[in-house]
Parts: structure tokens; C-alpha cells; sequence
């Protein structure tokens, strides 16, 4: 963050200083939000949340040396005092990003892949300028603001993640840092039952290129019709990433090892380099297109791009991490979130990375569907039911639509372990078990589990399913 006085910093936020506060005092950062996160120089903001709140945490925070308290009510620390801690929060980000001339925001949205992109898109910019980018999914109203206040006047590149839960929140997220190139992954089922639509969807991820000034450049998906039709939505110019031959930068050749990990020739107007990914998945193949899209827009080489893309590893927290026990158990580790799109990504990757080995699945009910929820939670089932399973167990409620897409698709009810799991061959069917919790599901699994097995962990956050994953493999949080 740049030096702020007090002074200064209650007058961005409309704020009151406390008769303790010394408006000469200088915040030069971090700005926080867990008053464990306060060191000397930083800001504390406050805020009142379900189960906890900030302000009563305000002189834990100065002791630990914070200047400040940015809050709501009087606090026995010294303090501004504003009306709207997240407005406050947000007008400072605003203020902040304005005097930072000198640094390039960029933006990424989508459905899925916003952080593996973002992850990617850092590191490029990193080989030509300082860089600053969210940790993990900071991308809400919150997030947002915190990770604008990390730059300074060192600060070449802002990798923003930007994400909606309705129609205008991405508009107000891109107030805050407005961006001069932004990147649209995709139009997916994410929070389809929030939006009501993909079209909303679309409409709402639409105003990052809306954002855009007209000598900006929007990235755009040209294999995803509702991301290609957003061109006619910015004054910005346009440039294309994905495997269609229109596409100014795209992969030819696409291959996945045993592992699941995709190999692609990277083709751009200037030339082409060999790229060998360290993600998993296929799907992880979009991603890195869009994150070389946007690097070569800053002048980045085809070569260069190709390198950092192919020493990339997996950046970001319960992300298709996948980890192999001492006795040849594989865990891929997928459950920071899922939606119906990013599931049949995971299948796929699971399927390319099994082989002929004995694979199991662990899911939960998807979440945020709306009327579709039911229809598209059996197509889960569905698509479990006939991935060649061994056994794959449900957890927690509203686990009906996908049993049942699980029978469907020739899956029999049954109790993992035991014997219970066979291998599937010679047509044997998956065993489908429902489970109250992930605690349970480890159990089950382990029960079920033989050396060189491999294992599925995917669902929606709230599931909570990483824990399954970390059972697993004994604790291990990698």
C-alpha cells in the first residue's frame, strides 16, 4: 500500500478520527481484516459478521501494531470512524488505484477457471513488472478491495480476479480498479439459480468488457458463443484466445499424458512454442490460453509465455491437486468448489489420469441451481454412474437427485468396503453409497480403498469435502 497519514485516510472514507488517533500517523500496510494479520504499519478494518465481530477485536490489533482501526462504532483503539466499514473499504481501494499510474490492471471473469487464470496470467507478468494478485479466490466485495490495496509505487501489473453473485456487482468491483485489459473465461452454470439464467450470467460477466477504455483490450473465449458475442459490448479492441482456427492465439495438437496433464503446441500471429502444462485436466488447456493471450497482449514472447506456462504448478488451495500415498493411492483434491461444468471437467481428468486403475469418487449435491437443481444434480449422477467407477459415495442432504441420475446410468445401491467395491470389470456395476458427512466418507473409503487406487474429491465449498482428501492422505494439506 502507498504511505497514507490518518488524516488522509478519513478523508477518502468520509471518516471521523477518534480523539486518540493521530492524523499524522502513517498507515503504510497491509490493510487487514483478521486482527492476527496486523503488524506494524497496517490497518485494521472491522467488520461485523455472523458469528464474530471486528470491533471487538480492534485493541488486539493495535497492540500488534496496527495504526489504526477502520470501523463502524467507537472501539478502545485509535480509530477511524466511518458509516459503512465495506464502502469505506472499497472508496480507499478506489483512491489508492487512481494515484497508481503507473500500474496496468488486468481482469479476469468467467464461470470457471478464474483463479488457475489469474494464477498463470501473475506469474507471466511477474518476468516484466512487479505484480500483485489475490490470494487464492479474493474476488467478492471484500477481497477485492484488499488484494488493490497491496500495490505500491513499485506496482507494474494488477492481476484482478473479479467475481458476481448478481447483475452489477462486476461493474462495481471494476469502479474500484478499473481495468485496461480484461479476460472472460467462460459462461458456465456457476450460481445459474442466483442469476436465473445464462444469459444473466452473461450479461454480468459482460461488464468487465464494458469496463474496458477504448484503447484497452478485451480478451474473449472465441469457443464460447456467449463470451464471443461480448465484443460488440466494448469500445475496446478485441483479441481471440482457444482451439478454433480463428483464434489469434490457440493450441494445436492437444495431448494428455497418464497423468492427466495436457501438452499443446502454443500458436500466436509472431510464432510458436511447445507447451507441456503441470495442471491437471484438459480443461486446463483454456486457462493457460487465456492467461498467454493476455501476456502476449504486453509484449510477452511465444517462447517465453511457453516456458513460465510449462513450470507452472498448481497455485491456489483444493484445486485439482493431485497427491499419491505411500501405497499408490492417488487423491485429486478438487473440492474448493463445483458446478455442473467444472464436474464433467473433473470426471475427465479423472478419467485420463486413472487408466486401467481401480477410481472411486467423492461428491455433494450442487448448490445455487435454482428450478434447474434437481435436472441438473441427476445429470451428476448421471455422469458418475457411468464414468467406470468401482464405488462412489454421496454426501450429505439433498443427495436424492443424484443417487438416482446414479441408478440411472446402472449404479447399485451398496456399503463401500468389505468386498462390497469390486473392480470393475467384466461389466461390474458402481456402488453408490450415501454418507452424512465427509468424516464418513473418508471411513468408507478407506474401508474400500487397495494400493494404486485413485480417488475423486469434488463439491460445492460449503460441503466442506477438502477434509475427505486431507483424511485420506493422513493430514496432509498440500
Amino acid at each position: 500500500m502507498i504511505p497514507l497519514p490518518l488524516a488522509r485516510i478519513a478523508e477518502i472514507t468520509s471518516g471521523a478520527l477518534t480523539g486518540m488517533a493521530d492524523p499524522r500517523a502513517v498507515v503504510r500496510g497491509p490493510v487487514v481484516i483478521d486482527s492476527r494479520a496486523a503488524v506494524p504499519g497496517s490497518l485494521f478494518v472491522a467488520f461485523k459478521g455472523d458469528r464474530a465481530d471486528g470491533h471487538d477485536f480492534a485493541a488486539q490489533a493495535v497492540e500488534a501494531g496496527a495504526v489504526a482501526v477502520l470501523a463502524e462504532r467507537p472501539v478502545e483503539a485509535p480509530a477511524v470512524i466511518v458509516g459503512d466499514t465495506m464502502a469505506a473499504l472499497a472508496a480507499l481501494a478506489t483512491a489508492v488505484c487512481a494515484e497508481l499510474t503507473g500500474s496496468t490492471v488486468i481482469g479476469v471473469t468467467g464461470s470457471a477457471g478464474k483463479t488457475t487464470t489469474k494464477d498463470l496470467l501473475a506469474r507471466l507478468t511477474a518476468r516484466i513488472g512487479p505484480t500483485i494478485a489475490p490470494v487464492g479466490s479474493f474476488n467478492n466485495e471484500i477481497g477485492h478491495p484488499l488484494t488493490v490495496l497491496k500495490a505500491d509505487e513499485t506496482t507494474r501489473y494488477q492481476v484482478l480476479e473479479l467475481s458476481a453473485r448478481g447483475v452489477g456487482h462486476i461493474a462495481e468491483l471494476a469502479r474500484i480498479a478499473p481495468p485496461k485489459i480484461g479476460v472472460v473465461l467462460n459462461v458456465g452454470t456457476a450460481h445459474l439459480g442466483v442469476f436465473g439464467g445464462r444469459e444473466a450470467i452473461a450479461q454480468a460477466k459482460g461488464e468487465l468488457v464494458e469496463a474496458l477504455p477504448a484503447d484497452g483490450v478485451a480478451v474473449l473465449n472465441a469457443d464460447d458463443p456467449l463470451v464471443a458475442a461480448m465484443a460488440e459490448r466494448t469500445a475496446a479492441r478485441v483479441t481471440w484466445y482457444g482451439r478454433a482456427a480463428s483464434a489469434a492465439v490457440r493450441a494445436e495438437g492437444v495431448t494428455v499424458d497418464d497423468r492427466g496433464r495436457a501438452s499443446f503446441t502454443l500458436r500466436t500471429p509472431s510464432g510458436a512454442a511447445p507447451v507441456s502444462l503441470r495442471l491437471y485436466g484438459e480443461h486446463a488447456v483454456e486457462n493457460a490460453l487465456a492467461a498467454a493471450a493476455a501476456a502476449y497482449e504486453l509484449g510477452l514472447p511465444v517462447a517465453t509465455i511457453a516456458e513460465e506456462l510449462s513450470e507452472a504448478e498448481p497455485r491456489s488451495r483444493w484445486r485439482m491437486e493431485v497427491s499419491d500415498r505411500a501405497d499408490g493411492v492417488t487423491v485429486i483434491n478438487d473440492a474448493y468448489n463445483a458446478n455442473p461444468d467444472s464436474m464433467r471437467a473433473a470426471f475427465g481428468a479423472l478419467d485420463a489420469l486413472a487408466g486401467a486403475r481401480r477410481r472411486f469418487a467423492v461428491v455433494a449435491s450442487l448448490q445455487e441451481l435454482g428450478e434447474e437443481s434437481d435436472a441438473l444434480n441427476e445429470g451428476v449422477g448421471r455422469l458418475a454412474g457411468g464414468a467406470g467407477l468401482t464405488g462412489l459415495v454421496v454426501v450429505g442432504d439433498g443427495a436424492g437427485p443424484i443417487l438416482a441420475g446414479a441408478r440411472a446410468a446402472g449404479a447399485v445401491p451398496g456399503v463401500l468396503g468389505g468386498g462390497e467395491a469390486s473392480a470393475p470389470r467384466d461389466g461390474a456395476r458402481t456402488v453408490v453409497a450415501c454418507v452424512p458427512d465427509a468424516g464418513a466418507a473418508a471411513a468408507a473409503l478407506e474401508a474400500a480403498l487397495a494400493p494404486g487406487d485413485v480417488v475423486l474429491v469434488k463439491g460445492p465449498r460449503v460441503a466442506g469435502l477438502e477434509r475427505v482428501a486431507e483424511a485420506l492422505l493422513g493430514g496432509d494439506r498440500r
